[in-house]
């Protein structure tokens, strides 16, 4: 064998020893802790579609969407003021900000119950 071949051979088990070696160290550590991916899911659902709200009230009525919160069965209204998903005012450069306001409440916590 040429000796440029045997040196190549010895560098090529070298290198497989060390990185099985690295492999072995990562997976007899029991003390680190791997890196998980986190996911928030709002407990907020929102009903597609727009649709005409009124406020308890009597003093507010606009369009926009619903949206209940799933923690406590509050029932807010979105205005968007037009027949669109999102607020739009094409009178301004700046995208609307849509202040929600409280419609009712879902009593969910019968939910929960065993029927009698």
């Amino acid at each position: 064998m040429a000796p440029s071949n045997v040196m190549f051979k010895r560098l090529l088990i070298l290198t497989l020893v060390l990185l099985i070696a690295d492999l072995a160290a990562h997976l007899c550590t029991p003390g680190l802790q791997r890196v998980q991916a986190q996911s928030f899911i709002a407990p907020i659902y929102v009903e597609p579609g727009v649709t005409m709200l009124r406020a308890p009230d009597g003093r507010r009525q606009v369009l926009g969407k619903v949206a209940i919160d799933l923690r406590n069965g509050n029932v807010w209204g979105l205005p968007t003021t037009v027949e669109q998903p999102y607020p739009v005012d094409v009178t301004k450069s700046q995208p609307p900000t849509s202040t929600p306001f409280r419609l009712g409440r879902f009593d969910l916590s019968v939910l929960d119950r065993p029927e009698q």
